[in-house]
């Protein structure tokens, strides 16, 4: 999906990868939260669509606004739902672009902010012209479509699941995670648990009505059993909902270090559009000096 990323003259490859580069040196170190996990930015999962978009059509120009109003809307609130362009989709087909973000629950606004900056400036990246796209952070979450249907309807649909390697035989660990599970399914919206030395963390979308975060989480706590059994630390992100849980010290630099596939993408992708930048400069003043 990254080799379909498209540039089409010399002019943005340069100011794309001067934007890109700052952006990275501005986002290499976020501040911590008190919570895990505390680096915001590592990524869980990315979705593109296969239907692609043309450069200067209303579409792009409606979700680079969405974009810019998520970016905006972030710094005061954790979670918003936009609809730009639909009073004209009519007239002009995929036009309109519906979409969401939302923060994790326990993120302080600042971090909430930074997190949604980081998923705005690269879902481009990830999903080059795609007529719909998400990304999942560790602490945020950004979604786009060409339709609004996906807006406050249920969804169980498994996007992502993390069994960990190390498993548990102790019995006192089960009755531990199933008292965390058991209690993270009755969230309404976030939630926090832990019992003994097992803690987790679920959360819903902010456009589910309480029942349907009911089900969605219900149906998360019971994949996250079915589909992990007795590992130590699991994840399940469905559609609308996620459940975590993990024992407690399971996590640590080096469990996750390898993970964020996509950020390490999107950094070789900087540092290509960064070498061409510099190459296309080069020949650009050979070129003047020559003439």
């Amino acid at each position: 999906m990254l080799s379909n990323l498209q540039l089409h003259s010399p002019q943005r490859i340069t100011i794309l990868a001067l934007r890109l580069s700052f952006l990275l040196i501005l986002s290499s170190s976020y501040p911590t939260s008190h919570s895990y996990p505390s680096r915001t930015h590592i990524t869980i999962y990315a979705s593109c669509s296969q239907e692609k978009y043309q450069p200067n059509t209303p579409f792009e120009s409606n979700l680079n606004s969405f974009l810019s109003s998520v970016a905006s809307s972030s710094s005061e609130v954790t979670y918003d739902s936009f609809a730009i362009g639909n009073d004209t989709s009519t007239a002009q087909p995929y036009g309109a672009v519906y979409g969401l973000y939302q923060c994790r629950g326990d993120l302080h606004p600042l971090d909430c902010s930074k997190c949604v900056g980081r998923s705005v400036n690269q879902i481009g990246l990830v999903c080059p012209y795609s007529l719909g796209a998400s990304l999942q952070f560790e602490g945020c979450y950004v979604r786009y479509e060409h339709s609004g249907d996906f807006l406050g309807k249920l969804d169980t649909g498994i996007r992502f699941k993390k069994c960990s390697k190390g498993v548990s035989s102790d019995v006192e660990f089960f009755r531990r995670r199933d008292d965390v599970l058991e209690d993270l399914q009755t969230a309404n919206g976030f939630r926090v648990s832990s019992s003994g030395l097992v803690q987790g963390f679920a959360q819903c979308l902010g456009d589910l009505s309480v029942t349907d975060c009911s089900t969605c989480l219900v149906d998360a706590v019971g994949k996250l059993k079915s589909l992990c059994g007795s590992a130590a630390a699991a994840d399940v992100f469905l559609g609308q909902c996620y459940a975590r849980y993990w024992a407690s010290g399971y996590y640590d630099e080096r469990d996750s270090q390898n993970d964020d596939q996509v950020g390490k993408s999107v950094a070789i992708i900087v540092g290509v559009f960064g070498g061409l930048a510099v190459l296309v400069v080069l020949l650009s003043i050979c070129k003047k000096a020559a003439g």
